[in-house]
């Protein structure tokens, strides 16, 4: 199984820590406390849900098809379906960023127009915005960057969109290593934490505009909800 699109079955555990991510964001949807959803409550996390099962799916045969794969039509047939796998996966990834911003636009205005319920509410629905920007950006990250599994045979660019530290060694044990979803994580969540790059540094454009949005944001979530959130349980 040396063909690129054997990455999607050798990475295994990266595709199915990005549907399981997705599930933790619905799941984080639902718990939301104020009213900060468009429309009810349920419409976010069920759009959500209806991509996610087939992607889910479709994912699973993808794997097992790298598995049984022989010729070349079939890996060409492989290499289509990722494709579709992938335009998939950035849909949702974009429907929750929209959800996810639009619920911290209604908070910061209830804050704002004085609507806003107590201050524990206020906490709990600012984290919950936070952890899932961070989450979805990990998502962005992962899905983008062309040294990633989702993209390893999809995307022909020379270039990397982040510098993570282990591409900066001269091991050769480090020589063919890809960064996996825990990696992306761990970038969001620093990017989230410090509003700059730590340890990965982007490359890119749109690397860049990827974590300024991620970090602004963040930013926004951190020093107006959160804080306002105090003044009031003080």
């Amino acid at each position: 199984m040396r063909h690129e699109h054997a990455v999607i079955h050798h990475r295994a555990l990266d595709f199915w820590s990005a549907r399981a991510a997705v599930l933790i964001i619905i799941c984080l949807q639902l718990l939301v406390i104020n009213d900060l959803s468009f429309g009810p409550r349920w419409l976010a996390p069920a759009i959500e849900a209806v991509l996610l099962v087939p992607l889910s799916i479709a994912t699973a045969w993808t794997q097992m098809a790298t598995q049984k794969a022989i010729d070349h039509e079939h890996w060409y047939a492989i290499g289509r379906f990722r494709l579709y796998i992938r335009l998939t996966a950035l849909v949702l990834t974009g429907v929750i960023s929209v959800m996810n911003c639009g619920a911290l636009v209604f908070l910061v205005r209830a804050l704002l127009e004085g609507h806003a319920g107590a201050g524990t509410t206020l906490l709990v629905d600012a984290l919950n915005i936070w952890v899932t920007n961070v989450i979805v950006f990990a998502l962005w990250f992962w899905s983008t960057d062309r040294g990633g599994p989702p993209t390893c045979g999809l995307v022909k660019r020379a270039q990397a969109d982040f510098l993570f530290p282990q591409m900066t060694l001269p091991d050769r044990e480090i020589r063919g290593w890809l960064p996996g979803f825990v990696d992306y994580a761990f970038l969001a969540f620093t990017n989230a934490t410090a509003f700059s790059p730590t340890d990965t540094l982007p490359l890119t454009q749109r690397a860049k505009l990827l974590m300024m949005a991620e970090a602004s944001i963040s930013l926004l979530t951190i020093a107006l909800v959160a804080a306002r959130a105090v003044n009031i349980l003080a």
